[in-house]
């Protein structure tokens, strides 16, 4: 007959479904079949406000990262969007590519931010750029010279 887990192997079970979420992974780490894991997990009542609590310290983690990122990430976007500034860039590209490149710009800056591009007063840089790269491309009739 199999020896019965302790009390601290129950909780470590826990603790890494808590951290990893696979049943059989965890039995891997910690030596026991995944049925047996299964079973602590659900036998444990607290494993639902457990598992919530740690999604909502992984979101605040990635926030905070992203936060920290921010300056590198504005620096990126800045780079692409003076590539995508070159005339030269437009000469052999088609229509259906500048448009899907503008829509994706647009779509993700404009989801994130919240702002109204259109009022010219609280207009950043970037939407500056976006807006005077969507009204150039709009104003070309598309045709390859």
């Amino acid at each position: 007959m199999a020896a019965r887990l302790t009390d601290k192997q129950k909780k470590k079970i826990i603790a890494d479904y808590v951290q990893i979420g696979s049943y059989r992974t965890v039995g891997k780490m910690n030596g026991v079949a995944d049925g047996t894991v299964k079973r602590v997990v659900n036998g444990c009542s607290e494993i639902e406000q457990k598992i919530a609590q740690k999604k909502e310290e992984n979101t605040a983690d990635i926030l905070e990262y992203m936060e920290k990122q921010k300056s590198d990430v504005c620096e990126v976007l800045n780079l692409c969007l003076s590539e995508l500034k070159k005339p030269e860039k437009y000469t052999d590209t088609r229509p259906q590519q500048i448009a899907t490149t503008m829509a994706i710009l647009i779509d993700k800056y404009t989801a994130n931010s919240g702002a109204n591009i259109s009022d010219e007063q609280s207009e950043d840089e970037l939407s500056k750029s976006l807006r005077e790269l969507g009204e150039k491309l709009k104003s070309d009739d598309g045709t390859k010279d």
